[in-house]
């Protein structure tokens, strides 16, 4: 008879752990709402920009495109307040590294914020 390994997960396992990591990505975008200046900005911008990808883009593709390249700026945000909060969890002290660390994830936002004008631009302006 063969053992089942033994599980370790916090949450669970199966369709409780999705229903509660949900849950748990609901609690982070409202923390960076809540604490995140650039992330309110990002979100406002996309409300603004959503409808206008939706109404202007010409077939199902442009729309897509013009959609998916907003929320990439969203996410890379999280992506890089997750990244800022661990550097500061480690402590206050200034480090080359923290620094590295939290400047590639400035530039991180900043590239996705470049990408996004670039296929608005390309989609747009053929």
């Amino acid at each position: 008879m063969s053992e089942q390994p033994e599980t370790n997960k916090p949450h669970g396992t199966g369709y409780s752990r999705v229903i509660k990591a949900f849950y748990c990505s609901i609690a982070g975008i409202r923390t960076a709402w809540k604490h995140e200046a650039a992330f309110r900005q990002e979100v406002m911008l996309c409300i603004l920009l959503f409808p206008i990808a939706v109404i202007f883009g010409k077939s199902g593709i442009e729309r897509a495109l013009l959609v998916s390249c907003l929320f990439l700026i969203l996410i890379v945000e999280v992506i890089n307040t997750a990244v800022e909060a661990a550097i500061d969890r480690i402590g206050a002290e200034r480090n080359p590294l923290s620094k590295l660390a939290k400047d590639l994830g400035s530039s991180a936002v900043f590239l996705s914020i470049v990408h996004c004008i670039i296929v608005w631009l390309f989609v747009f302006f053929k």
